[in-house]
């Protein structure tokens, strides 16, 4: 989706100011109100709980006057929202406008690491504790509950989003363009506006650590996927790599959202593992795409290409050690990863047939033979047994004379 630079100026604006279209206008009062909720969040101790209507306008009302209604602080807050180092590339229709990337990128990122962190207080919040509260678990099962709670609704919003930016762009009709055209330098602005909004959610995850009370046992677990997301989202972006990244996240997201599916219908019923299974058949073939994927475009497709020289300023990284780096890097992730879960699903298999012999083991209890109750003739009544005439059935004794 390209955007077109207008040239009407805005007159509650400083001259210098563009609006690139009415969208972006929309964008930002979405984003204000976001900023109402962050300010009550911070005020009631850093848990998120939705302002009534009448205060939230106040808030909103109060930013707009402070931060866009005045020319000098305009650009500072655009800066914080819209993404930055936009430009004009002619095309046959007309102009249409691309990105860069640079440090004022950093600024952006942290907003919406802000961003985030409200939003991942919400749905905590208002759809997760609800949740929890109903199906009773434990203190381990319940951290497990809200951390897949929260990756599911992220990958599912990621896979949607990344997938419609690669079918608009062509880049899943055409996989050439992967690596034609490299160094691929100015994106599109729901390219970058993808990556920045991805590498906010990962770094907003850091501080979730803290907020969230995550047990000491999992912290070095949730660092080390933390990290592996946010080096190679960085990379790709850093690289100019983000046509192949955009492929590769689509698949991971894909199977990560299937494992963490299957986690939340596992705590609701234990019995239902059937997703377990579909997730470990993807698995395996989500890594044999990756690594395909990544050693045509990085291996064969930029290794044929004419521009092989390291040009950082011009956003060039094409020489043969730094595809031999990214290649490691993604070699050795994926490796990382299926050794893990071929680790994991050993020790699963051991756990069931470790219970399923202790079941075999165990001798069934030996069944007591019935006793056999001689019953006299007649009925009972009150524990004596009567004749069926009335009369005791007992012999009565003479008496001598």
């Amino acid at each position: 989706m390209a955007f077109r630079r207008r040239t009407k100026s805005y007159p509650l604006f400083s001259q210098e100011f563009v609006i690139h279209n009415h969208a972006d206008i929309g964008f930002c009062v979405v984003l204000c109100v976001l900023i109402g909720l962050m300010f009550e969040a911070i005020g009631k101790g850093g848990k998120a709980r939705l302002a009534p209507l009448k205060y939230l306008r106040t808030l909103t009302t109060g930013f707009l006057d402070r931060c866009f209604l005045i020319a000098v602080t305009a650009k500072t807050a655009f800066l914080f929202i819209l993404p930055q180092y936009n430009i004009s590339v002619p095309t046959a229709d007309g102009e249409t406008v691309h990105y860069h990337y640079g440090p004022k990128d950093l600024v952006t990122i942290l907003f919406y690491v802000f961003i985030t962190i409200i939003l991942h207080a919400v749905v905590q919040e208002y759809i997760l504790d609800k949740i929890s509260k109903r199906l009773h678990l434990s203190k381990v099962k319940h951290s497990k509950f809200n951390e897949s709670g929260q990756l599911v609704i992220f990958h599912l919003s990621s896979v949607i989003w990344c997938f419609y930016v690669v079918v608009t762009e062509g880049y899943l009709t055409n996989p050439r363009s992967l690596w034609e055209d490299y160094p691929h330098v100015y994106l599109p602005f729901q390219v970058k506006f993808f990556y920045l909004c991805q590498l906010a959610y990962w770094l907003h995850a850091l501080p979730e650590l803290y907020f969230q009370k995550v047990r000491k046992e999992e912290i070095p677990r949730q660092l080390q996927y933390i990290c592996l997301y946010l080096v190679h989202i960085a990379g790709a972006y850093l690289l100019n790599l983000s046509r192949l990244g955009l492929i590769l996240l689509l698949l991971q997201y894909s199977t990560e959202f299937l494992f963490h599916m299957a986690r939340l219908f596992y705590f609701a019923d234990e019995n239902n593992e059937k997703l377990f299974n579909a997730w470990a058949a993807v698995f395996g073939i989500t890594r044999l795409f990756i690594l395909t994927l990544a050693v045509l475009a990085i291996g064969f497709g930029l290794a044929r290409m004419e521009n092989q020289a390291f040009d950082p300023e011009k956003g060039n990284f094409n020489t043969l050690l730094c595809r031999l780096c990214v290649l490691l890097l993604v070699c050795a992730a994926q490796a990382w990863l299926m050794w893990r879960f071929i680790h994991s699903q050993l020790r699963h298999w051991r756990e069931y047939w470790n219970e399923q012999s202790a079941k075999r083991r165990v001798p069934a209890a030996p069944r007591l033979p019935a006793r056999l109750i001689k019953r006299e003739s007649g009925y009972h009544e009150n524990g004596v047994v009567k004749a069926e005439n009335g009369t005791s059935p007992r012999t009565k004794k003479l008496k001598s004379p």
